[in-house]
């Protein structure tokens, strides 16, 4: 039977890991291996949610060279660890922390008697483990953003396969003694830090940081306590994040990216801050790592040596892309829309599933969301499409279903007026986002991702069946609910009845205009203020809710309220113009 070692270092001697600033030599690793292997509790599947990376590189290799599988799923959540139990009744969780509540066996990573092993003689014996390539390493279960959970076998042979490729491409290969470290701010058990954080270092020879740093400030003190040549693994919210300061970064040697596009904006700024040159992967959890792009450089991907990609007749979104060969060992279906441009490289389009078609036009969800993350003050963003169910609502409700598209926007100096326009300049006014929300933040899980289930929950909560109203909106009275709050530091504040500040009338009324405005994508001036009533006073920094009814002959009644008082209310007419534009057919109508 063909074999693989379960470390490709060429010397007892070599650094493999980095723990909390110290080397760890393969030796002492593998040392290391033997001793929790010999520990484990009966069951042959294990799931594996050591925070520390040292561990669960040691608790992965302890499974493998004893017949046990490790579950590798994205999320864990208590329904996840529902499904992995039903998926292997007998998976124990091995954990480092002691707060783990895992509703599982558990089983602690027991600790060394001594932190620092004991010196083994020069001429002591050195056996790696060999391991027979049919062997299943993991399970890695899909992500939550694509849908119900599901388990994909690796086996030792497909991932040392994989990930020599990846090696070759990346020139990391053969390091000769001189063996790059590789600091991840992604989690092991994600298929991409999996991948690239610790199954690099072992098939490629290199070392690993035991340490998962998240902050900006905890990246670039990792970067600074290895020793170079060192290569970031990230994911562009981690980028982004590190990025935003003008702090001085460590040198790296390579930084690679991967979870979400990136844009070539940001891979030219980690560029020059890095001095590196910043290099995406391309991949699934099915195949593993098949191409890269050196992303500041240009959009277009290259596949990896022998991997080839097939299209074939697929369902109505188009033929469907099949990679094969190399590492793949049957052909895989690709989930995303890929366009090819010669037997090498293609273009990526976003996932077929992000694919959408509003009145005839059609475009991705990624490229909507590249867009909206493009426009400068725009911290993060995400577009949503809501599913079928809420159609199927609104038609139940006797209303004829309208396709309409959400975005939620971390963007704290930006109004909803200047968004607005900025992103009317970038994409096609069907898709401009009915409503637009605010957000302090996206809920993105550790890799960088938006689970669709969470996203959605979210969108939800936000919009709050405005959706549904939205779709009445050509031919009936209009109710929505908007929200918006006067920062106390606003200049227009300056000298307004001091030590007891309010909010000045006109500027609520300003206010209120713009969300208005916003939220049915008309101008502000296309209105006349014909009414206005200021009931009680609002503080600066108190959150206040916009009301308003759009009628149908185009007036807008609007109230303003903090919690249950009542603070301004008015009514808006259409201006002269308006109205003419709205009905001529030779004026530009509005939505």
């Amino acid at each position: 039977m063909p074999t693989q070692p379960l470390v490709f270092h060429t010397s007892p001697r070599q650094v493999i890991a980095w723990r909390d600033g110290s080397p760890v030599t393969v030796r002492a690793f593998l040392a290391e291996v033997a001793r929790i292997a010999a520990a484990l509790p009966p069951g042959t599947h294990v799931f594996n949610v050591c925070r520390d990376r040292y561990r669960f590189a040691v608790s992965l290799c302890a499974a493998l060279v004893t017949g046990r599988i490790s579950l590798l799923p994205s999320t864990h959540t208590p329904e996840m660890v529902r499904q992995l139990a039903r998926f292997a009744p007998d998976a124990f969780c091995l954990h480092d922390t002691a707060e783990c509540t895992i509703d599982l066996p558990r089983f602690r990573y027991p600790a060394a008697d001594s932190d620092t092993p004991a010196p083994e003689p020069e001429d002591a014996p050195f056996d790696v483990p060999q391991i027979d390539t049919a062997r299943v390493m993991a399970y890695v279960f899909t992500s939550g953003s694509t849908g119900a959970p599901v388990p994909h076998r690796k086996t030792w042979g497909f991932l040392v396969a994989g990930i020599q490729a990846s090696a070759a491409r990346l020139g990391l290969a053969n390091a000769d003694g001189c063996a790059h470290t590789l600091i991840g701010t992604v989690p092991p058990q994600h298929m991409y830090g999996f991948e690239s954080t610790v199954l690099l270092a072992l098939i490629g020879g290199l070392a690993f940081s035991n340490r998962q740093p998240f902050y900006p400030e905890d990246i670039r003190s990792e970067l600074a306590g290895v020793p170079q040549p060192r290569v970031l693994v990230t994911s562009p919210i981690h980028l982004r994040a590190l990025l935003a300061s003008d702090a001085a970064l460590p040198e790296a040697a390579l930084v690679l990216s991967a979870t979400a596009p990136l844009s070539e904006k940001l891979a030219s700024v980690a560029e020059n801050r890095l001095h590196a040159p910043l290099v995406e992967i391309y991949g699934s959890t099915e195949t593993g790592q098949i191409a890269t792009r050196r992303t500041a450089k240009g959009a277009t991907w290259t596949l990896f040596d022998d991997i080839r990609l097939e299209a074939r007749p697929g369902s109505d979104d188009g033929p469907t892309m099949w990679a094969s060969g190399g590492h793949v060992e049957v052909p895989v279906p690709m989930g995303d829309a890929l366009e090819l441009l010669d037997a090498h490289r293609f273009l990526l389009h976003g996932r077929k599933a992000d694919l959408i078609n509003i009145a005839g036009k059609r475009t991705s969800l990624a490229y909507l969301n590249h867009q909206l993350n493009a426009i400068e003050g725009v911290i993060d963003g995400v577009f949503f499409m809501p599913a079928e169910s809420t159609q199927a609502h609104a038609t139940r409700e006797g209303i004829e279903p309208v396709t309409r598209l959400v975005a939620l926007v971390v963007a704290p100096t930006l109004d909803a007026t200047r968004l607005q326009r900025a992103l009317r300049e970038r994409i096609d006014a069907a898709f401009m986002p009915r409503p637009l929300v605010f957000v302090d933040s996206l809920p993105r899980n550790e890799t960088g991702k938006l689970p669709h289930d969470v996203l959605a929950a979210l969108v939800a909560r936000h919009t709050r069946g405005a959706l549904v109203n939205a779709s009445r909106e050509a031919a009936a009275p209009t109710r929505a609910a908007l929200g918006f709050t006067v920062p106390a530091d606003h200049p227009a504040l300056a000298g307004h009845f001091p030590g007891h500040p309010i909010v000045p009338g006109v500027m609520l009324l300003d206010h209120a205009i713009d969300a208005i405005g916003a939220a049915l994508d008309r101008p502000a001036d296309g209105w006349r203020l014909s009414a206005a009533k200021f009931l009680s006073p609002a503080a600066p920094g108190e959150a206040l809710d916009l009301a308003f009814d759009a009628q149908a002959g185009g007036s807008i009644r609007f109230t303003v309220r903090a919690g249950e008082r009542d603070i301004a209310s008015g009514t808006l007419s259409l201006t002269a113009s308006t109205t003419h534009d709205a009905t001529n057919p030779q004026g530009r109508p509005h939505p």
